[in-house]
């Protein structure tokens, strides 16, 4: 179903046990800009050490429903809560043990339809999720919309978190919250690959922080080696010589992107294929280019090797 013909939005909260869920819902439903005169269907499919306070539910407009079996949670239960209650919206907060694939085929009511889906992860125990129950968790982050990382404290990889979440889907929102629930942002003043190294390779999902860094902060990169992929684009704006290895990047939608990347000199410019896939690595230089109006970054390839595209044409900036 398509997002326009959603009439009984659904805003489903997936995470294993003591993952956060309840306590994210308790927190969303309180909040001013999440308040509707309409009431409000809270449905959960398991019971763990947080609890809902049903009178609070209620002073929200907030009704909350129990499923405790997979086999009850069926298209014919969900209508009679529809029959029940009338709500304007849905809060599903699903146990992923059910099979998020399985919620994702289910039929659902004429009119329900998932709008948003948001993944909550204790971030102290996602090694332990991945070293053993790796596919039920890719199974839940691959159509998520937001995945949101709480207990995190310094020590954790999270850079390496992010990248895990981002090969299975690259479009995903990620958010880290520390141990008093303050959001943090892991990249403030780094970026999710060794600026140290002798050359800095960016990975696929990478691309994107790595391009507006490299705008933003050439003092970072001016002298150093990179090495990444892009696909080619020829231009006479920057001659024969040059060409430009970059990736198209969503804006906001899957109907709005844009082709994003720096100029390269190569002297195998000529000889690529425009829209071909390359690996280039580079020394990056800072100058003036007809094609930006102004000085900005040229790399100076030393290597340009053809390589697959990758499975995810699009990148994005989270």
């Amino acid at each position: 179903m398509f997002e326009d013909e959603i009439e009984i939005p659904i805003y489903l909260i997936t995470g294993f046990l003591e993952s956060g869920k309840t306590t994210f819902i308790n927190f969303t439903v309180q909040q001013e800009y999440f308040q509707i005169e309409e009431p409000t269907l809270l449905i959960t499919c398991e019971e763990g050490e947080e609890e809902y306070d049903e009178k609070m539910l209620l002073s929200h407009n907030t009704v909350l429903e129990t499923v405790e079996n997979p086999e009850d949670f069926t298209t014919e239960l969900l209508k009679s809560f529809q029959r029940k209650y009338r709500p304007d919206r849905i809060i599903l907060e699903y146990n992923p043990l059910w099979s998020v694939k399985k919620l994702e085929e289910m039929k659902l009511p004429r009119g329900w339809g998932i709008a948003q889906h948001i993944v909550t992860v204790d971030g102290s125990c996602f090694q332990i999720y991945m070293n053993n129950m790796k596919s039920l968790f890719v199974e839940m982050v691959k159509n998520a919309d937001m995945v949101m990382f709480n207990r995190c404290s310094s020590d954790l990889p999270l850079a390496n978190f992010r990248r895990s979440i981002k090969v299975v889907n690259p479009a995903s929102e990620i958010l880290f919250e520390d141990n008093d629930g303050e959001l943090t942002d892991i990249f403030e003043d780094s970026v999710p690959y060794d600026l140290e190294a002798e050359v800095i390779e960016i990975d696929d999902v990478d691309y994107g922080i790595f391009y507006v860094d490299l705008g933003d902060h050439p003092e970072r990169y001016r002298g150093k080696t990179v090495k990444f992929n892009g696909m080619v684009l020829k231009s006479r704006e920057v001659g024969a010589d040059f060409f430009v290895p970059g990736r198209m990047a969503m804006t906001c939608c899957a109907d709005d992107t844009s082709f994003i990347g720096y100029v390269c000199k190569s002297k195998d410019a000529r000889k690529l294929v425009m829209g071909s896939w390359v690996t280039v690595t580079a020394k990056v230089d800072w100058e003036y280019m007809e094609v930006y109006h102004d000085e900005g970054p040229v790399f100076i390839a030393q290597e340009v090797k053809p390589t697959k595209q990758p499975e995810s044409e699009l990148v994005y900036f989270n």
